[in-house]
């Protein structure tokens, strides 16, 4: 079974590091083929260029041909010679006809009437050499006064360095397809890798916490939205991690309290059903009793899985610690005077703190509900604020009667009880809020005088 998922995974993987694959490849096919169409764009208006300037010298010709005929008031041979090899070396092969179409010169024929060392210089300085045999002549004709006095027939001879130019052009950009496919292809498969690479991490971890291991994560690098991803994954795995470490905990914790009044029920009801317990009104209330207690353990575990689900999602804002603590201690005015104690709220500056309201609040009120369970009548109890270094603290201190030496390190730990009553999850749950705020509670006390305890939240 395990190797099927395992081979389906890589099943998967591999299609989606072959779409990226295909996807990358395609944009740059793209990209090639622009580059080649403005290639061919930029060599078609190469040869219309070059055209437009070989036409501007055939009428050049043109215009000396018909000069020369103007001059002579004929054809001269010699001037047709001059005005053939001039056109020569301006890369023009021509032809000059009469009226009754018969060649009076060519530029083969005016060629050959050179001296060698004539023919010599003309050939280094001009591309005789590519006269080609099968382009056609374009007919042109001649006018005297606009009469009509024979036709010029010309076919053009590209210069070598223009060939060149197209020639290297051509390779360039077969070099140019060849280099950059395989540039593409290279770096198409290692992109296309490094964006499926994140995604498979996240498939294994993921495949891990399902499995059980919860305290599977993955790297976190870059800064795009993978990263992104990654940093919620691993927030939630976190949860997970810390939601199952909280369950086994409370799961130990409800057991553990919860076996003695179940411990004392089974006995008495087996005492009953013995005949050894009389089944009377003060034995059915000590059941009674018990059944209470298991209530109010049960009342307790739902407060504190409120808390924790509270302390995972912290919703903070800027609170004015003076108004804010004031309209708390206000709830106990009535309290205080009716038990006859003194309250003081201390002051010294005005403090703005960026925490959960309501998480602080609650905090508060388990920290004065305890204060006020350990005060007498005539005691005294304080509420403090400042800042510490670069935390803002909240002390609630009383004049009651403190906590032993012996208690004082496990006062925090859940349904520890240094005193008859409660479950001993008040100071609990004011640590889990406290320290989802990124803070911590210290606790100070003297047996038979006092204690104070103080949060610490970072502003």
């Amino acid at each position: 079974m395990g190797l099927a998922t395992d081979l389906v995974e890589r099943k998967m993987f591999r299609s989606i590091w072959i779409k990226f694959f295909i996807v990358l490849l395609i944009v740059s096919l793209f990209a090639l083929s622009a580059a080649y169409i403005l290639r061919e764009l930029m060599i078609r208006d190469f040869r219309y260029y070059l055209e437009g300037e070989m036409e501007d010298k055939v009428y050049r010709v043109i215009a000396n041909i018909e000069g020369s005929y103007e001059k002579y008031s004929g054809w001269n041979i010699d001037s047709l010679n001059e005005n053939t090899i001039w056109a020569l070396m301006l890369g023009l092969e021509i032809k000059i006809k009469d009226l009754n179409n018969r060649i009076i010169i060519d530029t083969e024929t005016a060629f050959n009437k050179l001296s060698p060392s004539m023919q010599r210089r003309i050939k280094a300085i001009t591309d005789i050499g590519l006269i080609s045999k099968d382009k056609d002549f374009s007919p042109y004709p001649l006018f005297i006064s606009g009469k009509e006095i024979g036709r010029l027939e010309v076919r053009f001879l590209y210069p070598e360095k223009e060939f060149f130019f197209i020639e290297r052009s051509n390779r360039f950009l077969l070099f140019s397809l060849f280099a950059v496919g395989c540039a593409v292809t290279l770096f198409s498969i290692i992109f296309s890798r490094k964006l499926t690479e994140p995604i498979k991490k996240l498939d294994y971890a993921a495949s891990a916490i399902s499995a059980g291991d919860l305290k599977s994560r993955v790297e976190i690098a870059g800064s795009d939205e993978i990263k992104r991803l990654s940093e919620t994954f691993n927030k939630m795995a976190e949860n997970l991690e810390k939601q199952d470490l909280l369950r086994k905990k409370l799961i130990s914790n409800v057991a553990h309290e919860l076996r003695t009044p179940i411990t004392v029920i089974k006995g008495e009801v087996e005492g009953m059903m013995d005949g050894l317990v009389p089944a009377d009104k003060e034995h059915l209330l000590s059941l009674y009793e018990e059944i209470n207690r298991i209530k109010k353990i049960l009342d307790g575990i739902e407060d504190i899985s409120q808390a924790e689900v509270s302390a995972m999602w912290i919703k903070k804002q800027k609170i004015h610690l003076k108004p804010f603590l004031k309209s708390i201690v206000e709830r106990f005015s009535r309290i205080f005077i009716d038990k006859g104690i003194n309250f003081e709220f201390i002051n010294g500056e005005e403090i703005e703190l960026n925490a959960d309201p309501d998480r602080i609040s609650q905090i508060v009120i388990n920290l004065l509900s305890n204060a006020l369970k350990a005060t007498e009548r005539g005691g005294n109890i304080w509420v403090k604020t400042g800042k510490h270094d670069s935390e803002v603290f909240i002390e609630i201190g009383d004049t009651g009667h403190g906590i032993k030496p012996d208690d004082l390190p496990y006062i925090f730990e859940r349904f520890y009880k240094v005193s008859e009553g409660g479950l001993g999850l008040g100071l609990s749950i004011a640590k889990e809020l406290a320290e989802a705020h990124g803070g911590r509670i210290v606790a100070k006390s003297t047996y038979g005088k006092g204690s104070s305890f103080t949060v610490f939240i970072p502003y």
